[in-house]
């Protein structure tokens, strides 16, 4: 009976030390980071329990998707993110958001952005990926610090402003190729539809066969397609 108790008195103690450890992440913490946020003059949504904005975020995605864009619009980016564009016109250019417990901020001042973006002490870190992800993506985009540099290094000689400078024309006879295609196929209406997606990976295909085989760019675009 005694062991039987303290056994109880365990499992008891277990639960409310997982229950404190929950509330503590999905309620307290994400409070405390609120105010921390507006204390620094930062306008946002206000955390509602365990879902953040994600209700929202569902919400402005469905309407979204329901109102086409007209024809020759090309205020796209209401439709491309449009809780993100909602939330920049009500809070400002500097704004914050809720994913799930976790408080996301927006910028899109270029100067702020550029800020951060550079940053050199570390506080602005690249998302984190588990184990197994990075077997199946890993590169420089995800490496930080000194393995950054020393791969940006590596890479540095192949993207030199001098070199892209010559492949100026290669870009400019792709664009224009594909434009006199898309100007082609127009109707005797003067306008055609056009599913852009596959013209610009045709298009990216296009530009990297040219620069890295040359003359033998098509036997360069079908290694392409068989990637």
């Amino acid at each position: 009976m005694h062991w039987s108790l303290l056994i109880y008195g365990l499992l008891g103690a277990l639960l409310l030390w997982k229950a404190a450890r929950l509330l503590e992440q999905l309620w307290w913490e994400p409070r405390r980071l609120e105010r921390a946020l507006r204390a620094q003059g930062l306008r946002g949504t206000s955390y509602r329990f365990l879902t953040g904005d994600l209700k929202e975020y569902r919400r402005f995605n469905k309407d979204a998707a329901s109102r086409p864009l007209p024809l020759r619009c090309h205020d796209i980016a209401g439709h491309v993110s449009p809780f993100v564009y909602g939330a920049v016109r009500e809070h400002g250019k500097t704004c914050f958001s809720w994913f799930g417990p976790i408080p996301r901020v927006t910028v899109t001042d270029p100067d702020l952005a550029r800020d951060v973006m550079s940053n050199k002490f570390g506080h602005f870190e690249k998302p984190k990926f588990q184990a197994f992800s990075k077997l199946l993506a890993d590169g420089v985009a995800n490496y930080e610090g000194e393995k950054w540099v020393k791969h940006r290094r590596i890479l540095n000689p192949a993207f030199h402003l001098e070199k892209i400078k010559r492949m100026l024309p290669v870009f400019a006879t792709c664009c224009t190729d594909m434009i006199n295609r898309w100007e082609n196929s127009m109707s005797s209406e003067g306008s055609s539809e056009i599913d852009v997606w596959p013209e610009f990976q045709n298009l990216t295909g296009d530009v990297i066969s040219r620069t890295a085989f040359g003359s033998n760019y098509q036997e360069g675009k079908n290694i392409f397609r068989l990637q």
